[in-house]
C-alpha cells in the first residue's frame, strides 16, 4: 500500500537519539552512530519525531509500505521493556561526554557509579529508562567531576537529575561531585540520590 511515513536523510543525521526517545512505536533506533527507520510496519505516520531533529534530517515521505501493524508495535515494545536497552546517547563516561549537546534540551540527568549496573539486574528499565545516562568511578577516574558538571548544568535545560550510587563509601564522591556542580551552577534542578546495596537491594529512594 502507499501511504506516508518518515524517511532519514543520514548525512544530516547527528546520532543524537532525540528522535528515538520521541518516537512512542520504537520504529526509531541507532545503528552506527546514525538513526534508522528500524520498520515500516512500526511506523504510525505521525511524526512525533520530526520536531525534536535539531538537523533537520526527519521528514515525510509517500511510498509503498507495510501497513502500521499496532500489534507488532505494543509486542515490541514489551520486548523493550522486558531485556532492551535503554541507552540513549553516546559517549556515556562523565569525563568523555561533551558539556553541551543536543540530547541533553529538557532531559532527565541520571549520573551513575559505574558498579550500580552490575548490582542491580532492572538497572536499565528502572533507572535509565526515559533518562540521558551518565556513568564513572570518582575512586578510579582522574578527573574534577563537580567541575564539568557544574558547566553542564549550566548550559542545559535539565528537568531533573537522579544519582545512583553504591553503599560503599568511596561512592559519596559521585554524590558529592553532583550536588556541588548544582550549587556551583546557580540551577534549581530537581534532584534524587539513589542508593544500592552490593546484593543489589534499593537502600534510598
Amino acid at each position: 500500500m502507499i501511504r506516508k511515513l518518515i524517511t532519514i536523510d543520514e548525512a544530516a543525521c547527528n546520532g543524537c537519539g532525540l528522535c528515538a526517545a520521541a518516537c512512542h512505536e520504537g520504529a526509531i533506533g541507532l545503528a552506527g552512530g546514525k538513526a534508522k527507520l528500524l520498520r515500516d510496519d512500526y511506523c504510525d505516520g505521525l511524526g512525533d519525531c520530526l520536531p525534536v531533529c535539531p538537523t533537520g534530517a526527519i521528514s515525510f515521505e509517500e511510498r509503498e509500505a507495510a501497513a502500521y501493524n499496532e500489534a507488532a508495535v505494543k509486542a515490541n515494545m514489551a520486548r523493550g521493556m522486558q531485556t532492551g536497552s535503554q541507552l540513549r546517547q553516546w559517549p556515556v563516561q562523565i569525563k568523555l561526554v561533551p558539556v553541551q549537546a543536543p540530547y541533553f534540551a529538557g532531559a532527565e540527568l541520571l549520573v551513575a557509579a559505574d558498579c550500580t549496573a552490575y548490582a542491580c539486574a532492572d538497572f536499565h528499565t528502572r533507572f535509565m529508562q526515559n533518562r540521558v545516562t551518565l556513568i564513572g568511578c570518582p575512586k578510579l577516574d582522574q578527573v574534577a567531576y563537580a567541575e564539568k558538571l557544574t558547566e553542564l548544568f549550566r548550559h542545559n535545560a535539565l528537568k531533573s537529575v537522579t544519582v545512583a550510587r553504591m553503599e560503599v563509601p568511596c561512592c559519596g564522591g559521585i554524590e558529592y561531585a553532583v550536588t556541588e556542580a548544582l550549587h556551583a551552577s546557580g540551577r534549581t534542578i530537581p534532584l534524587q540520590v539513589v542508593t544500592i546495596s552490593t546484593e543489589g537491594i534499593i537502600l534510598k529512594e
